[in-house]
């Protein structure tokens, strides 16, 4: 964003001030994992089936597109998302001859639904934007969403990231310098806290009032292993695990969100294989044996971006979910085990999708700053449902308004 371009935005939020409830405290919504949409331009040199589309003169939806995620269409859809490594500059681009945009930023539309055709089974964030309309809040004048693109970690999301604070800013300044909340899900609350831990305690001071984070992913997960070994279909029937694993197991966010070694102990096993276990200490080791070592550099490139965890000093809200069945272990026993689904998945607690050990990392903030760091639970609170929950809502209404 210029600096004219930003110092409009200021002027042009000083002029609606009028429009805005000066007792309301505004607030940025940042999306998890897949909670942003995408939009494609292809003009590709190659296609990997012949009823691919090489090239289009438009952009269309590629994320979240329900219509690609069939037989056969899935594979164009995996090689138009995928990213591409470069182990030279420890960086990645997209697949060659696809031009992707991510729509929305500042608004709040497309973060309420993934699809733009905003069915009920793609909806994100609606649920609770329809009620803080309700609390006197407006759409894209004193609530806001910053999508991005989740499959890269934050070491490759520097301008997303100026883009992010410079939202923040215009949030104050456009709601007669009412202090911001941030509201996250899932990704987005680590994504968050390394935007906190870079900016100095005088701008989170000025800007921000708090942090609520739902279904925070502090220490990783066992998901996400899971993904890069053999993929994961996601619950969706028709999908084929092994036919998504390419994008999957390309997008440096899923290295991220591997497992922490602050989290889970050097002799926890997380996956069985016939020749051997892994650990933590066995990344290295894995992704030579599951043929996929780019997976490690990317890795090396992420897992010390919020590790060892430090709090974001401002007042935290955290809430998640507890007593939902949650990958934990899996067991592979096929002589081709990686790119075989597990024969078996160990269960864990957690929230469906991230384990409870990861969850509760919010609570290390208490001991590290002097601001509060609220914390509940949300029994059967399942990971993407938490953003529906009216028991949430009416949490984060106290939060944001009182009683």
């Amino acid at each position: 964003m210029t600096v004219i371009k930003f110092a409009f935005l200021i002027v042009f939020g000083f002029l609606g001030n009028v429009h805005c409830d000066p007792k309301l405290s505004p607030v940025v919504l940042v999306p998890g994992d897949g909670g942003s949409q995408f939009k494609a331009k292809l003009n590709k040199p190659t296609t990997v089936a012949s009823y691919c589309i090489k090239k289009t003169d438009y952009y269309y939806d590629l994320w979240l597109n329900l219509e690609q995620l069939v037989p056969f269409l899935i594979d164009c859809f995996v090689d138009n998302m995928r990213l591409e490594y470069d182990n030279v500059t420890r960086t990645t681009s997209n697949s060659p001859g696809v031009d992707i945009q991510i729509p929305g930023f500042g608004d709040t539309e497309t973060v309420e639904y993934l699809d733009h055709s905003e069915i009920s089974l793609t909806t994100y964030f609606h649920s609770l934007v329809e009620a803080m309309v309700g609390w006197g809040y407006k759409r894209n004048v004193s609530v806001f969403g910053a999508p991005y693109d989740f499959r890269k970690a934050p070491n490759e999301l520097k301008l997303y990231l100026t883009d992010l604070q410079q939202l923040i800013e215009r949030a104050y300044y456009s709601n007669n310098n009412q202090r911001v909340y941030i509201i996250t899900h899932s990704m987005g609350s680590p994504v968050t806290l390394y935007l906190l831990n870079r900016m100095t305690q005088a701008w989170k001071d000025k800007f921000i009032m708090g942090f609520i984070s739902l279904a925070g992913v502090w220490g990783g997960a066992a998901k996400p292993i899971r993904l890069m070994i053999s993929g994961d279909n996601l619950n969706v029937p028709i999908v084929k695990s092994i036919n998504v694993r390419r994008e999957q197991r390309s997008m440096p966010s899923t290295a991220w969100l591997m497992p922490s070694d602050e989290f889970w102990k050097p002799d926890e096993v997380l996956v069985v294989s016939p020749a051997r276990n892994y650990t933590v200490r066995d990344y290295k080791q894995l992704f030579k044996d599951i043929d996929y070592e780019t997976g490690y550099m990317m890795w090396e490139d992420t897992h010390n971006l919020i590790n060892p965890l430090t709090a974001p000093q401002v007042e935290m809200h955290c809430l998640h979910g507890v007593n939902v069945s949650t990958p934990g272990q899996f067991v592979y026993d096929n002589k081709s085990w990686h790119d075989s689904e597990p024969t078996r998945t160990i269960l864990d607690d957690g929230d469906g999708t991230v384990n409870i050990r990861s969850l509760l990392g919010c609570l290390r903030f208490q001991d590290q700053q002097s601001q509060p760091v609220y914390h509940k639970t949300f029994n059967q609170g399942e990971h993407l449902q938490m953003l529906n929950l009216k028991d949430v809502i009416a949490y984060i209404k106290d939060v944001l308004i009182g009683s």
